[in-house]
């Protein structure tokens, strides 16, 4: 690696070399030296050798030949090159006997694969990706992803933009009101992405081709699960395939239509959710919004049927027949 300037005012590489360092340096090549006062505004040049005092006269540097420059940065780097050669050919002689061992036996495929940690996950991701010819899949619950997650999922994303593979995401519905969703869609476009969205979703699926999907193993999301087993990634094909039928394009308005006491599509959902007996955290979590969101909702529920507590609510939804007219 280049060596970095020590000087926090002055912070560049010696491949990145400041405007004026370059000028100073060439100068002084120029001249055969140069004053030490003129080199004030550019200290890297010391800090990176390019200049050593004149023996002569203490208030004079005289470049050092940019050929000896060149040869001092090379060969750590030439160093290192020949240092993960020999790691190469090592790790090579060392798994070559399990190879020839491998080599006997019948191809097998790991139909689940365990995926400890976030950055296993990650690069298990990346391959699977890269390795993508038609289609990526993915299912993003949650509501609306923060925007270094989108920044992520973006360049994540680029690669298959640019080798034509479609995208499709399903989000819950709340994301319609993030402004770094539509602004990711904006970064997509002209790209082969679709985005769709509902009230709830399953959990966070994402597939390649018809070959792997990634599926969480647990709540936090430092496990996954990578699944190769032809039968569970076309079952899950089938599922996402599901969703997508009754989803709404992210461009397109919710048909949302309230009822004659003024209750919402969201209401009605959470209604539904209530009298299942779920408690609050939970239906913000399958509906991706947050739990002060969730519980303005209930209170506005609760208003508009004249509920004065929370085991009132739940009979008043189940007489007030609101529930009925989704189906």
């Amino acid at each position: 690696m280049s060596p970095k300037s020590t000087n926090p005012t002055h912070p560049h590489g010696i491949t990145e070399l400041c405007a004026e360092g370059s000028r100073l340096y060439a100068a002084a090549l120029s001249s055969g030296r140069i004053a030490r006062d003129e080199v004030k505004p550019a200290p890297c040049l010391l800090e990176f050798a390019l200049l050593h005092p004149d023996p002569d006269d203490a208030n004079w540097l005289r470049p050092v030949p940019p050929s000896i420059v060149l040869a001092q940065q090379l060969q750590p780097l030439e160093r290192e090159i020949q240092d993960r050669r020999r790691l190469t050919v090592d790790l090579t002689d060392t798994f070559q006997p399990f190879l020839a061992i491998s080599a006997q036996q019948p191809a097998a495929t790991h139909a689940i694969t365990v995926l400890e940690g976030i950055d296993r996950i990650h690069a298990a991701l990346d391959v699977a990706i890269a390795e993508a010819r038609t289609e990526v899949l993915t299912v993003q619950p949650g509501g609306s992803r923060p925007e270094h997650i989108l920044s992520q999922a973006l360049k994540r994303s680029k690669p298959l933009i640019e080798r034509g593979i479609s995208v499709r995401t399903l989000y819950q519905h709340t994301v319609r009101h993030s402004q770094s969703t539509f602004a990711y869609m904006e970064g997509m476009a002209g790209a082969k992405v679709e985005i769709r969205t509902l009230e709830e979703l399953i959990e966070r699926l994402i597939i390649c081709d018809s070959t792997v999907a990634f599926i969480p193993a647990q709540d936090d999301r430092q496990v996954a699960l990578e699944l190769r087993h032809p039968g569970l990634v076309q079952y899950l094909i089938r599922v996402f395939e599901q969703l997508w039928q009754r989803a709404v394009p992210l461009m397109e308005e919710v048909p949302y239509e309230s009822t004659p006491e003024g209750i919402t599509g969201v209401q009605r959902s959470i209604a539904k959710l209530l009298i299942e007996g779920h408690v609050d955290e939970a239906i913000a979590r399958r509906l991706g919004m947050n739990v002060r969101t969730c519980r303005a909702h209930i209170a506005k529920l609760a208003a508009a049927l004249g509920s004065g507590s929370r085991a009132q609510l739940g009979y008043l939804i189940a007489q007030s027949g609101i529930l009925d007219r989704d189906r």
